[in-house]
Protein backbone atom coordinates (compact mmCIF):
# COMPACT_ATOMS: atom_id res chain seq x y z
CA UNK A 1 0.00 0.00 0.00
CA UNK A 2 1.61 2.99 -1.36
CA UNK A 3 1.82 6.46 2.02
CA UNK A 4 0.34 9.62 1.37
CA UNK A 5 2.81 12.30 0.16
CA UNK A 6 3.77 14.47 3.75
CA UNK A 7 3.31 18.41 3.18
CA UNK A 8 7.12 20.27 3.12
CA UNK A 9 5.63 21.46 6.91
CA UNK A 10 5.12 17.50 8.21
CA UNK A 11 8.40 16.75 6.96
CA UNK A 12 9.55 19.38 9.12
CA UNK A 13 8.45 18.28 11.74
CA UNK A 14 9.90 15.21 12.51
CA UNK A 15 13.34 15.94 13.52
CA UNK A 16 12.29 18.01 16.21
CA UNK A 17 9.62 15.50 16.73
CA UNK A 18 12.43 12.81 17.19
CA UNK A 19 14.83 15.01 19.17
CA UNK A 20 12.25 15.82 22.12
CA UNK A 21 11.82 11.79 22.06
CA UNK A 22 14.74 11.32 22.41
CA UNK A 23 15.32 13.89 25.45
CA UNK A 24 12.06 12.15 27.17
CA UNK A 25 13.90 8.81 26.45
CA UNK A 26 16.97 10.02 28.37
CA UNK A 27 15.05 11.34 31.03
CA UNK A 28 13.37 7.57 31.70
CA UNK A 29 16.92 6.20 31.69
CA UNK A 30 17.80 8.83 35.00
CA UNK A 31 20.13 11.22 32.60
CA UNK A 32 19.84 15.15 32.42
CA UNK A 33 19.67 16.47 28.44
CA UNK A 34 18.77 19.32 27.00
CA UNK A 35 18.47 20.65 23.54
CA UNK A 36 21.50 22.17 21.84
CA UNK A 37 21.57 25.70 20.92
CA UNK A 38 19.90 26.13 17.69
CA UNK A 39 22.52 26.13 14.68
CA UNK A 40 25.01 23.77 16.69
CA UNK A 41 26.43 21.96 13.52
CA UNK A 42 27.12 18.76 15.03
CA UNK A 43 25.02 18.33 18.16
CA UNK A 44 21.41 18.49 18.84
CA UNK A 45 21.09 16.95 22.41
CA UNK A 46 23.30 17.55 25.15
CA UNK A 47 23.74 15.04 28.19
CA UNK A 48 24.21 16.32 31.41
CA UNK A 49 26.13 15.36 34.71
CA UNK A 50 24.37 15.94 37.78
CA UNK A 51 26.08 19.20 38.18
CA UNK A 52 24.88 20.36 34.79
CA UNK A 53 28.55 20.24 32.86
CA UNK A 54 27.83 18.36 29.49
CA UNK A 55 29.23 15.18 29.42
CA UNK A 56 27.88 13.49 25.70
CA UNK A 57 26.33 14.60 22.83
CA UNK A 58 24.02 13.45 20.68
CA UNK A 59 23.04 14.25 16.71
CA UNK A 60 19.23 13.13 16.13
CA UNK A 61 18.54 11.45 12.41
CA UNK A 62 14.77 10.71 12.77
CA UNK A 63 13.03 9.18 10.32
CA UNK A 64 9.44 8.31 9.51
CA UNK A 65 9.31 5.60 6.51
CA UNK A 66 11.24 4.72 3.45
CA UNK A 67 11.82 1.86 1.21
CA UNK A 68 15.65 0.76 2.76
CA UNK A 69 14.49 2.17 6.36
CA UNK A 70 17.44 4.34 6.59
CA UNK A 71 18.65 7.88 7.58
CA UNK A 72 19.92 10.60 5.74
CA UNK A 73 23.64 11.45 6.31
CA UNK A 74 26.13 13.56 4.52
CA UNK A 75 29.34 13.44 3.37
CA UNK A 76 30.60 15.51 6.57
CA UNK A 77 29.34 12.61 8.80
CA UNK A 78 32.50 10.60 7.49
CA UNK A 79 34.43 13.09 9.48
CA UNK A 80 32.88 13.77 12.63
CA UNK A 81 34.17 11.57 15.18
CA UNK A 82 34.39 12.12 18.77
CA UNK A 83 34.33 9.88 21.55
CA UNK A 84 31.43 11.31 23.63
CA UNK A 85 29.78 11.78 20.50
CA UNK A 86 26.61 10.02 19.68
CA UNK A 87 24.21 9.36 17.16
CA UNK A 88 20.45 8.70 18.14
CA UNK A 89 18.64 6.55 14.86
CA UNK A 90 15.21 6.79 16.01
CA UNK A 91 12.43 4.94 13.81
CA UNK A 92 8.90 6.44 14.39
CA UNK A 93 7.41 4.25 12.51
CA UNK A 94 6.38 1.57 14.52
CA UNK A 95 3.57 1.65 17.43
CA UNK A 96 6.39 2.37 19.57
CA UNK A 97 9.55 4.48 18.31
CA UNK A 98 12.88 2.65 18.11
CA UNK A 99 15.80 4.12 19.11
CA UNK A 100 19.76 2.78 18.16
CA UNK A 101 22.59 4.72 20.00
CA UNK A 102 25.68 4.58 17.54
CA UNK A 103 29.46 6.01 18.82
CA UNK A 104 30.13 8.61 16.00
CA UNK A 105 33.09 6.61 15.73
CA UNK A 106 31.52 3.55 14.10
CA UNK A 107 28.74 5.77 11.92
CA UNK A 108 31.86 7.18 10.74
CA UNK A 109 33.24 4.06 9.57
CA UNK A 110 29.94 2.45 8.17
CA UNK A 111 28.79 5.47 5.92
CA UNK A 112 32.59 5.83 4.34
CA UNK A 113 32.79 1.74 3.43
CA UNK A 114 29.48 1.58 2.09
CA UNK A 115 29.80 5.17 0.31
CA UNK A 116 33.41 3.61 -1.23
CA UNK A 117 31.88 0.38 -1.64
CA UNK A 118 28.35 2.17 -3.87
CA UNK A 119 31.14 4.05 -5.72
CA UNK A 120 32.94 0.66 -7.26
CA UNK A 121 29.88 -0.58 -7.96
CA UNK A 122 28.41 -0.03 -11.57
CA UNK A 123 24.99 1.39 -11.30
CA UNK A 124 21.67 0.11 -13.23
CA UNK A 125 23.27 -0.33 -16.92
CA UNK A 126 26.38 -0.82 -15.85
CA UNK A 127 27.60 2.97 -15.93
CA UNK A 128 30.18 4.10 -13.12
CA UNK A 129 28.57 6.20 -10.44
CA UNK A 130 29.17 9.81 -9.86
CA UNK A 131 30.17 10.86 -6.41
CA UNK A 132 27.79 12.81 -4.76
CA UNK A 133 27.86 14.25 -0.87
CA UNK A 134 24.38 12.34 0.73
CA UNK A 135 25.27 9.13 2.70
CA UNK A 136 22.54 7.13 3.77
CA UNK A 137 23.18 4.79 6.71
CA UNK A 138 20.89 1.56 7.32
CA UNK A 139 20.16 -1.31 8.94
CA UNK A 140 21.08 -3.75 6.04
CA UNK A 141 23.40 -1.98 3.50
CA UNK A 142 23.20 -3.16 -0.51
CA UNK A 143 26.71 -3.08 -0.63
CA UNK A 144 29.18 -6.82 0.97
CA UNK A 145 30.20 -4.97 4.15
CA UNK A 146 31.59 -7.58 5.80
CA UNK A 147 32.11 -5.50 9.40
CA UNK A 148 28.18 -4.01 8.81
CA UNK A 149 26.18 -7.34 8.06
CA UNK A 150 22.56 -7.40 7.83
CA UNK A 151 21.54 -6.57 11.71
CA UNK A 152 24.20 -5.12 12.52
CA UNK A 153 22.44 -2.30 13.98
CA UNK A 154 20.89 -4.49 16.19
CA UNK A 155 23.68 -4.16 18.70
CA UNK A 156 22.66 -0.36 19.45
CA UNK A 157 19.02 -0.96 19.49
CA UNK A 158 17.54 0.92 22.63
CA UNK A 159 21.82 1.31 23.32
CA UNK A 160 20.97 4.16 26.06
CA UNK A 161 23.58 1.97 28.29
CA UNK A 162 26.34 3.45 25.89
CA UNK A 163 25.32 6.97 27.02
CA UNK A 164 25.58 5.76 30.53
CA UNK A 165 29.14 4.00 30.07
CA UNK A 166 30.75 7.01 28.31
CA UNK A 167 29.14 9.41 30.88
CA UNK A 168 29.87 7.44 33.42
CA UNK A 169 26.30 6.99 34.83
Amino acid sequence: MARPRRTQFERSLVGPAGEHYVIFRLYQQGMLASLAPGGSPTVDVLVLSPDETVIASLQVKTRTYGRDQGWHMREKHESIVSPRLFYAFVDLEPDVPVTYIVPSSVVADAITHSHREWLATPGRQGQPRRDHAMRRIVPVFNEDLPDYPPGWMEQYREGWHLLKEAVGA
